[in-house]
């Protein structure tokens, strides 16, 4: 993943009033901290990090530009209003190159499922160790013509040369299992989680009336 460059501005006061005003001033009040240095306070453009963070996901490397100086920072929390969406806070990691980190990458399938399958995906990201300026952006797994019974397994990911998989090997990614019939719902068959029986036809509300 590529570094993206982004200004960040020192933070002189702190608490909730001050971090109110840094967002009435289209900021996102932030924390670089790391390497045993002393925390920094930051304020970062508001509509570029959440872009940043829409097109390069939260495990972008960022470029800061701090009072002329230059930081890679790895975003490790990204804090929301619970009800309003808008960014409150950010956690920001000082890394270095050929540093490795630990991040949560997240797992994407591809492919299309035999007939008469049904795909569950049980997990959704993976855990890794990988160098900062490596980590990918996602895990892509195929699913592409998998047989009915097959198990994927977080140790059957592939993953980037160097990069250790922290997530426990025996995780499992995906199940393909055979697609229930109309015929074993109605027999109550048990079926897959999430699963969900065809709807009853409808009778015509004039069926069995008499004429009037």
């Amino acid at each position: 993943m590529s570094e993206v460059r982004l200004a960040a501005e020192p933070r002189t006061q702190f608490g909730k009033g001050a971090a109110r005003r840094t967002r009435r001033d289209g900021k996102i009040p932030a924390v670089l901290y790391g390497h045993g240095s002393d925390p920094k306070h930051l304020a970062l453009p508001a509509i570029e990090f959440a872009r940043v963070v829409r097109e390069n996901g939260q495990n972008a490397i960022l470029r800061l530009d701090i009072d002329n100086k230059s930081e890679l920072a790895l975003t490790k929390t990204v804090t929301t209003h619970p009800i309003k969406n808008y960014i409150e806070h950010v956690d920001l990691l000082l890394v270095q190159r050929g540093e490795k980190v630990t991040v949560d990458v997240p797992v994407v399938l591809t492919g299309e499922a035999q007939p008469g399958t049904l795909i569950t995906q049980d997990a959704t990201v993976l855990s890794v160790e990988v160098e900062a300026l490596h980590i990918p952006e996602q895990f892509e797994v195929s699913v592409q013509d998998v047989e009915a019974g097959t198990q994927i397994l977080a140790s059957d990911v592939t993953l980037p040369p160097g990069s250790e998989l922290l997530t426990d090997p025996e995780t499992l990614i995906v199940a393909v299992n055979q697609a229930p019939t109309a015929e074993d719902m109605e027999a109550g068959v048990d079926v897959p989680e999430g699963t969900e029986p065809p709807a009853p036809a409808v009778e015509d509300e004039a069926e069995g009336q008499s004429e009037s």
